[in-house]
């Protein structure tokens, strides 16, 4: 266990010395503090492996810090200690996150069985968080304190070691793709590959070539074998997005492949076996495309082995606070910029908007707002709300010359405000601020004149 870093947080001077002087004999880097109030900075400074820490110190909110900790990204172990033993508590915090939930009072031996698990815990994730998955994506995490949304994540977890096939469905932008990753991630297949298909975006005749392959000479241009996924995705899972756009006959195909487990290549006379698990999403309501003739029953039941059904944003909004800090601390990364937060006015706009675009929405207005952002918190303006086209204000106040008054002034005046802002710092160039503004060119140019004219 030498060179591995330790946090103790425990209030009680003489039990907080006997954990220093124990890890300290262990070969460990020992911090430890009396007060938890300002942990997390302290966290993101030290980098802790394991942090122990007794849920009676003045200043430490475990539910809040186990959030914290998660949204930034932090792969420390925290073990927590108390001497109530609440049942419904423990299971709440070790959904949080915890390693453990341990009743005082405890040995030091108990707690050193803990860190070593947490450290052999911390050793098996190095290669799958190193490791990239397809598309050179990393290890999924799926940011939320929604109650609703957790029940679907332990579902997940639950059911990844099987073989049986997932359905995922809800609106764009809710997460579809980040729960097959996650569930890909938790399986016994995570490390083969994991092959994405969007069904909506390929031609019939080039979709049935994509996923089941073809023959060299099986139609004309087909100078070579090709791999489809299935078989790329051998021992792995295949994610199949807007499975519900797929061709009635490719639908057939897909079917026997699943019950089957064996494909038929385009101009192929040899079936081929496969071993996948398939995980298929949509946007649509998946029964009404039943209903409607669109999508086949058989199938349908098939792929709804397990159902999720991911819920809009607009039904989770104690999500917002949670995803907002996580996207400021992403962005301020990846653009190198020094955004702490958001205002509370500009908090409490977002938590009024629908969100017709979901979380996918809330990242783009996020990232937008950080590079827009003057100072060190996120101002109402920053998030351009009006300009992106979502607007949160009722329908009756949409129309396009209303005027809808701020703290700051009126949208209207906000918008034409961040459009010359956002040409300042992109010297004029505006494709580059349209890109960041999240409008097209057109709209910019369209945006322009008509301040030009209303001069």
């Amino acid at each position: 266990m030498s060179g591995h870093r330790i946090l103790i947080i425990v209030e009680a001077f003489k039990e907080r010395m006997e954990y220093v002087r124990f890890f300290e004999n262990s070969g460990f880097l020992v911090d430890a503090v009396p007060d938890g109030s300002d942990i997390v900075p302290l966290v993101s400074d030290k980098k802790p492996d394991i942090v122990i820490a007794d849920l009676s110190t003045p200043g430490f909110s475990a539910s809040g810090f186990l959030e914290k900790v998660d949204s930034a990204g932090f792969s420390c172990q925290t073990i927590l200690l108390s001497s109530e033993p609440v049942v419904e508590h423990a299971v709440h915090l070790m959904r949080l996150g915890a390693l453990d939930y341990l009743i005082k009072p405890v040995t030091l031996t108990q707690v050193e069985l803990c860190v070593k698990r947490g450290l052999e815990l911390l050793k098996n994730k190095a290669l799958p968080d190193s490791a990239p998955l397809s598309h050179g994506r990393k290890k999924v995490k799926i940011i939320t304190r929604d109650r609703g949304v957790m029940r679907l994540l332990d579902l997940a977890s639950r059911v990844a070691d099987s073989s049986a096939s997932v359905l995922i469905q809800g609106e764009s932008g809710t997460g579809k793709e980040l729960f097959a990753r996650f569930i890909h991630e938790k399986s016994n297949r995570q490390q083969m590959p994991f092959i994405p298909v969007n069904c909506a975006s390929l031609p019939e005749n080039l979709l049935e070539s994509e996923l089941f392959g073809h023959e060299k000479g099986a139609f004309t241009g087909a100078i070579a074998r090709k791999t489809g996924k299935f078989e790329l995705a051998h021992n792995g899972t295949l994610f199949l997005d807007e499975i519900t756009e797929m061709q009635v006959h490719l639908q057939a195909k897909l079917l026997r492949a699943l019950q089957e487990r064996v494909i038929d290549r385009v101009g192929g006379t040899v079936p081929v076996d496969v071993n996948v698990r398939v995980i298929a999403t949509t946007n649509r309501d998946a029964k009404k495309a039943v209903e409607e003739g669109e999508f086949r029953e058989d199938l349908f039941y098939r792929l709804n082995t397990i159902p999720l059904i991911i819920p809009p944003l607009r039904d989770r909004k104690g999500d917002i606070e949670v995803l907002c800090d996580f996207f400021v601390r992403k962005y301020c990364k990846i653009d190198d910029r020094n955004v702490k937060g958001l205002t509370n006015q500009a908090s409490d706009m977002l938590k009024r908007h629908n969100f017709p675009g979901n979380v996918r929405e809330l990242e783009n207005i996020i990232h937008r707002a950080v590079l827009l952002a003057d100072g060190d918190m996120i101002k109402p303006e920053d998030l351009m709300l009006e300009i992106s086209g979502t607007e949160s204000c009722p329908p009756e106040h949409s129309r396009d010359h209303d005027i809808i008054e701020t703290d700051s002034g009126s949208l209207k005046e906000m918008e034409q405000k961040m459009i010359f802002k956002t040409l300042d710092r992109t010297d004029g160039n505006r494709t580059h601020a349209a890109r960041i503004l999240g409008i097209s060119v057109r709209t910019l140019r369209n945006k322009l004149n008509e301040y030009k004219e209303s001069r």
